[in-house]
């Protein structure tokens, strides 16, 4: 970490970048979000093996493409559905009008411990 003369630097928390249902999401300990459904019941833990990086405390690891050895660990708060999104298509003058919804499916986790 570099060090200025009269200049305070806060500890940044360990974090993590972790890979699940094609996203990539930047996590903490304490961190509550909402990703793809996940096959687990409400207050099991799983376990995120895909990490792409861990960084915090003055150092910083990356895998290429995953770090080797590192999990994050987590614990199902909700198994729930989203808000609608409507979808409404329409051709101008050719008496064309499709009306459709979608509510899609998620899994709330709360991020327990990270490992490296």
């Amino acid at each position: 970490m570099l060090r200025f003369p009269g200049i305070e630097l806060l500890e940044t928390p360990m974090y993590a970048v972790i890979k699940t249902g094609g996203k990539q999401y930047r996590v903490s300990a304490g961190d509550k979000l909402k990703i793809e459904k996940l096959d687990a019941e409400v207050g099991s833990e799983v376990t995120f093996d895909q990490v792409l990086m861990v960084g915090g405390e003055g150092e910083i690891k990356m895998g290429a493409p995953l770090l080797r050895g590192a999990t994050v660990k987590a614990t199902v708060l909700d198994q729930a559905r989203g808000d609608k999104i409507k979808i409404f298509k329409m051709r101008r003058r050719k008496h064309y009008r499709k009306s459709q919804g979608h509510r899609q499916y998620y899994t709330e986790v709360q991020i327990a411990g990270i490992s490296a």
